[in-house]
């Protein structure tokens, strides 16, 4: 438990520009070079700097509130705006769901990715592609079925059976026991009344990008259920964050969605310098414009990563 908390404190960036509104931070979680290693390093650090500058200008820029997260998960580099902020998580708060399932099956207690689950008419809501087809009564599929539904279409009815099963309370109770005490799942999906009492789902950028972290580095599934979720994330799907980057790139990330509001959070799965990046808004006066506000800061991300993947401390480009 002890190393999971100092884990996430690392992973988070707790001790990184605290009390500051919109604060930015650029370090190694790792020892700092000295002599001539240092003076390589300065360059790639030049080329941080720039993305930085660019990053923050569209955040700077954007008609609405913005957080985000960009770390480096190779060398720790990372940067923070409105990192700690509260959120309303939409879709996004599927993840924490998603996870408790693989966790329980992974243990034995509670809901397993191979139980079987009916159909029922009574539980279908709006924004339910796949289930809203589905024969009530009839139809039968796996947790593991419905988990594909959630990620693949964002299925609501899908996520709302799984909420059951794996109950809302143990879902927050991981997230305690993770240290994430600011995402919380309060109410089911398309449940409006809940929302309107107050009963948000909420997040911070900071919690997302340190979840996703925390199963990456197999703290919280093992080996083989992490790759199975990274898998599973990695469903080709309608979102923000791959919408300018390469075809080819394996991308695990959860788009969410309200009125005003738009989430993505992922892992780029590079192979020398992976990187998270989780970016959350809100007041958004359009979703179109948030929407490429968020493929616009990941792609300002990826030129970074994708020219430091393969280049030397000095820069040259390496690849065979």
């Amino acid at each position: 438990m002890k190393e999971l908390i100092c884990i996430l404190m690392l992973a988070a960036g707790a001790a990184v520009a605290q009390g500051q509104p919109n604060a930015q931070s650029s370090q190694l979680a790792v020892a700092e070079p000295s002599g001539t290693q240092a003076e390589k390093l300065h360059t790639r650090e030049l080329l941080w700097q720039k993305m930085v500058v660019e990053v923050t200008a569209t955040e700077r820029n954007f008609q609405g509130v913005m957080g985000l997260v960009i770390r480096d998960l190779a060398d720790g580099h990372e940067l923070r705006i409105n990192a700690d902020d509260v959120f309303p998580a939409a879709s996004s708060i599927k993840v924490p769901v998603l996870v408790e399932l693989y966790r329980q099956s992974q243990g034995g207690n509670g809901a397993r990715l191979t139980d079987v689950y009916t159909v029922q008419k009574q539980d279908i809501v709006g924004s339910s592609a796949v289930m809203e087809n589905l024969t009530p009564g009839v139809s039968r599929v796996t947790n593991g079925d419905l988990a594909g539904f959630v990620v693949a279409v964002s299925d609501n009815a899908a996520a709302n059976v799984l909420i059951d099963r794996v109950g809302q309370e143990n879902v927050n109770r991981m997230l305690d026991t993770l240290g994430l005490h600011k995402t919380r799942l309060r109410r089911k999906m398309m449940d409006t009344r809940a929302a309107q009492e107050g009963r948000e789902n909420t997040s911070t950028p900071s919690e997302e990008a340190a979840l996703l972290e925390l199963v990456y580095r197999e703290k919280i599934l093992n080996h083989s259920l992490t790759q199975q979720f990274f898998h599973l994330l990695s469903t080709e799907k309608a979102s923000y964050l791959p919408r300018l980057l390469p075809e080819d790139l394996e991308i695990a990330n959860k788009p969410g969605s309200l009125a005003g509001v738009r989430n993505d959070s992922g892992i780029v799965l590079l192979k020398h310098h992976p990187f998270v990046i989780s970016v959350m808004t809100t007041y958004a006066r359009d979703g179109v414009t948030a929407e490429d506000a968020i493929s616009s800061i990941v792609l300002q991300a990826y030129k970074y990563f994708e020219a430091v993947e393969n280049a030397s401390d000095l820069g040259r480009n390496m690849t065979p």
